[in-house]
């Protein structure tokens, strides 16, 4: 598709949908992946990454030279630094070595300041890392001259991906259903089921989670290495009204899945991704064949390399 303003930030959604071949078994439904990694930073966040500013911007919440501040662990604060160097906002994210190396060196190649929370050895703790973010970026949220998106809590973050839903519909011509999705904020899972429910109210909406952590169902919450989901509670604005199931999926099944994708289906997805496929998987075995199961690869494996998730 020829972008006729040549603008980078036109090229962000109408991604690719793929019908996964060697995964489902013969008698499944079959599963169809939305290829977010085609975004221009490789993740689903450029969505609601411009959806927040753009929103701001029109409601004269975001002015010109205010700094655009927020939490994040990789993916909405690569989006963020993206679309804040396009546009000429100052960007500082708050987060934590206890993330991906290459998450925090691409956040400062697009020219975001990274105001780092250390953890402890290098490792994610919950939930008292994040609230020690959350704290440090709504401190900076009340200084002069800058501007704290919150995604948890922002109404632009769901809607981005309202029109997410409407292009797997046009894609698959309406056939879709269910839909699964972890929750980071909720948003994706929310924006995309809105749409999905006004449809078709039998659109089954399958919320995932960390099994380690069991942020949505209000299991147990213990530590986890599933990126970007079960960090706390979904944001304030998660729908869980459209909650249909949820699905838990462990480590070990998330990083068997990765490898999996790369080697049997050439996608290579992240972390949250491959549990998103997990439970799409699940649920194509249970609806059975001539029914369709949708979800998402939310963010590329490049960032993931310095880890041990694809290591054989």
């Amino acid at each position: 598709m020829i972008h006729k303003d040549f603008n980078l930030l036109s090229t962000i959604g109408n991604t690719p949908l793929i019908e996964l071949r060697k995964l489902p078994a013969p008698g499944d439904a079959r599963v169809l992946v939305k290829l977010e990694s085609k975004n221009p930073t490789g993740s689903s966040k450029d969505r609601s990454a411009l959806s927040m500013i753009e929103d701001a911007e029109r409601t004269g919440k975001l002015k010109p030279g205010q700094r655009v501040v927020e939490a994040s662990g990789g993916s909405t604060g690569t989006a963020l630094a993206m679309i804040c160097a396009l546009k000429g906002y100052p960007c500082t994210i708050v987060t934590s070595d206890a993330f991906a190396d290459e998450k925090l060196k691409t956040i400062q190649a697009f020219g975001a300041f990274l105001d780092i929370i250390p953890s402890v050895h290098g490792k994610a703790t919950y939930p008292e890392l994040f609230d020690l973010m959350h704290a440090r970026v709504e401190e900076l949220g009340r200084l002069p001259g800058n501007y704290y998106l919150h995604q948890m809590a922002n109404p632009a973050n769901p809607r981005a991906y309202n029109a997410m839903a409407r292009e797997i519909l046009d894609q698959t011509e309406g056939q879709v259903d269910a839909f699964t999705m972890t929750c980071g904020s909720g948003g994706c899972f929310s924006g995309t089921m809105e749409v999905f429910k006004d449809h078709r109210s039998d659109i089954i909406g399958v919320a995932v989670e960390p099994a380690g952590y069991r942020h949505i169902s209000g299991g147990p919450k213990g530590v986890h290495h599933i990126d970007g989901v079960g960090d706390g509670p979904p944001g304030v604005l998660f729908r869980y009204d459209l909650v249909d199931e949820i699905e838990a999926v462990t480590d070990q099944e998330a990083y068997r899945m990765a490898r999996r994708l790369a080697r049997e289906e050439g996608i290579f997805g992240g972390k949250s991704a491959a549990a998103n496929v997990v439970a799409a998987l699940r649920i194509a075995k249970r609806l059975g064949k001539g029914r369709t199961v949708t979800t998402v690869i939310c963010d590329t494996g490049y960032k993931y390399l310095s880890g041990d998730l694809f290591t054989i």
